[in-house]
């Protein structure tokens, strides 16, 4: 290593070290959660090549996310967390299968912890991570007790908020950075980025999309082949057809079940109407649709009818690539970035 990439490698250590220190991990970087895709394979090969895997815990049963704690540890001796889903009808039951396994790290993702969910974590002595998509709830969350946040813009992939993730890191680091550590995600594809989102202020960053295709990652070749093939604006937000069904956005590759997935939003939408079923049922069928179209395009590779969730920065992704090189390769980036700054 030349004299100028260690200075740059030590200008990206300190930076990190407090990411580092709070994730466990050697460096921080976590690979967002992503439903099929981030289980015990790509999570473990994650943590394994020092960043930090999350299990997407999804529509998970509790008996399943036993399994794939336990088949995860048995992949890695290193930290790696769980995300769980806000709304999940069994969300309790979850939080207790990671407290038998020891989970140290617990990602409270799609909306605000139900009362109770957070104390909950605590008392197992996970840390608590939640989503701040503005920054009166990043403050309202810092008040509630938790340990760190993430702050995902609207470039991300799957379910997204309305604002990018320049303007949301603009508006939030400066204000909560130094209260708790601040992990930036939605968009990152390169190392430049995440040494600019560190310069600001985050202790680390998150991606998902980038590591999609590793070749540890289970995802259908199929899979692959349209992350691969794709452009950033290829990765389309749905639309939303019936104000009284907040449907949140989805971004996926543009395909058929583009199309399918307004059908859906209709009969929904039909049923809501006709009195046949309550909003909540009617929310948690769109999320069961989602969930079932996602395991066809990645688990059965059917890229026409499924859902090709991705983030924006799927431009990115040229090749299927080893997870160690990927995460070396954008390490190498972010230390070059920040030895230029310094020159």
């Amino acid at each position: 290593m030349s004299d100028t990439a260690s200075v740059g490698a030590q200008r990206l250590s300190r930076r990190m070290a407090r990411g580092c220190e709070f994730l466990g991990s050697e460096v921080a970087v976590m690979c967002g959660a992503m439903s099929w895709v981030s289980e015990r394979n790509l999570v473990a090969a994650m943590s394994n090549a020092g960043g930090f895997g999350l299990i997407a815990c999804g529509a998970m049963t509790p008996e399943l996310l036993d399994a794939e704690i336990a088949g995860t540890r048995a992949l890695t001796d290193r930290p790696f967390g769980v995300n769980l889903i806000t709304m999940h009808p069994q969300l309790f039951d979850l939080i207790a299968v990671c407290a038998r396994h020891q989970v140290t790290h617990v990602v409270l993702a799609g909306g605000l912890p139900p009362k109770g969910s957070l104390e909950a974590i605590k008392e197992t002595g996970a840390k608590v991570v939640c989503f701040a998509p503005a920054l009166s709830l990043a403050k309202k969350l810092i008040r509630s007790g938790v340990d760190a946040l993430v702050v995902e813009g609207m470039e991300a992939g799957g379910h997204i908020g309305p604002v990018s993730t320049s303007v949301l890191a603009q508006e939030i680091l400066p204000e909560v950075a130094e209260q708790v550590p601040v992990f930036v995600a939605g968009g990152i594809g390169r190392g430049e980025a995440i040494a600019g989102y560190l310069d600001m202020g985050a202790a680390g960053v998150q991606l998902g999309t980038r590591f999609v295709c590793a070749s540890e990652s289970i995802a259908h070749a199929n899979f692959k082949k349209a992350f691969i093939r794709a452009s950033a604006r290829d990765a389309v937000a749905s639309v939303q057809i019936d104000p009284r069904l907040p449907v949140i956005p989805v971004r996926a590759l543009k395909n058929a079940s583009t199309e399918l997935f307004t059908a859906k939003q209709r009969e929904v939408a039909q049923a809501l109407d006709e009195g046949r079923v309550a909003m909540a049922e009617a929310q948690l069928q769109i999320e069961h649709y989602w969930a079932g179209a996602l395991r066809r395009a990645v688990i059965d590779g059917d890229v026409d009818n499924g859902s090709l969730m991705a983030g924006q920065s799927v431009g990115m992704v040229t090749k299927e690539e080893p997870l160690a090189d990927i995460l070396a390769a954008l390490m190498a980036e972010a230390a070059h970035a920040l030895e230029a700054r310094a020159s």
